[in-house]
């Protein structure tokens, strides 16, 4: 018998919010599955009900604008929700001279600001229940600054200080938190061409975004705070924190600088 809890995840069209879902749909969670508008989620959503007799309810929105948490916060407010997947996020390789003050917003604001307000808004529901629980998706990049993608990793540091002083500020509640840290993903056409012309080495760090996600909740659910998916993503992630920094940056600038 299937338990009438939700667990809510947000960027659910594609990539590792895909994952997501369809991992969560085996376990038989009813799903919220929030995406911006046109990228087929109601699709998704009609597979996994017929597949797995789940619960499914959909939001095509912008998470960047308030007042699209407000109102989906709002349109839940009835339903018991355990498991919050803060998923969404973009970001970009350019020089920071060149960028629009558009571009500077929509990653700012999705990546930190939308998880940061739904968050807020979606605890005091978490607290209701017996136990619940909040994944956070940060980066590898959040380890170390990384030039022409300078607002990128500094959101995803965000994410990471973020969410070990929330978890740690909820010592002694029913809800944990988890921060993930996965390294590069195949996601799409244009980031799967720049992986594959990497080096071995970041070849054979890349993973599934299926085995990320899987990862990802079984560890959540262990209530480990930090996640990095990968033997040679937890490698590297040491390196990061060993290595120089100026050194690191040094190699970074010559390296993206290829990519531009």
């Amino acid at each position: 018998m299937k338990l009438n809890k939700y667990t809510l995840i947000t960027g659910a069209s594609q990539g590792l919010g895909k994952a997501f879902a369809e991992f969560c749909a085996k376990k038989a969670h009813n799903l919220i599955l929030i995406s911006l508008p046109n990228e087929s989620i109601d699709v998704l959503s009609k597979e996994l009900k017929n597949k797995y007799s789940i619960q499914v309810i959909t939001f095509e929105l912008d998470l960047s604008k308030t007042e699209n948490i407000t109102y989906i916060v709002n349109a839940i407010s009835n339903l018991d929700i355990n498991v919050l997947i803060n998923n969404v996020g973009i970001g970009g390789t350019k020089k920071f001279t060149e960028v629009s003050l558009e571009y500077i917003d929509n990653i700012i604001l999705l990546n930190m600001r939308s998880l940061v307000v739904l968050t807020h808004q979606l605890l005091p529901k978490l607290l209701d229940q017996k136990a619940a629980y909040i994944l956070n998706i940060a980066s590898l990049a959040a380890f170390s600054p990384i030039p022409f993608k300078t607002i990128y990793p500094a959101s995803k540091a965000f994410v990471s200080s973020f969410s070990r002083g929330l978890n740690t500020e909820l010592k002694g509640t029913n809800v944990h938190v988890s921060v993930a840290y996965p390294g590069g993903m195949t996601t799409n056409k244009d980031v799967s061409q720049r992986i594959h012309s990497q080096s071995k080495l970041v070849k054979l760090s890349i993973l599934p975004v299926s085995k990320i996600a899987s990862i990802c909740i079984k560890k959540l659910y262990n209530k480990k705070a930090i996640i990095i998916p990968g033997n040679i993503n937890r490698l590297s992630s040491i390196l990061q924190r060993i290595v120089p920094l100026q050194i690191q940056l040094s190699i970074m600038r010559k390296k993206i600088q290829k990519e531009l």
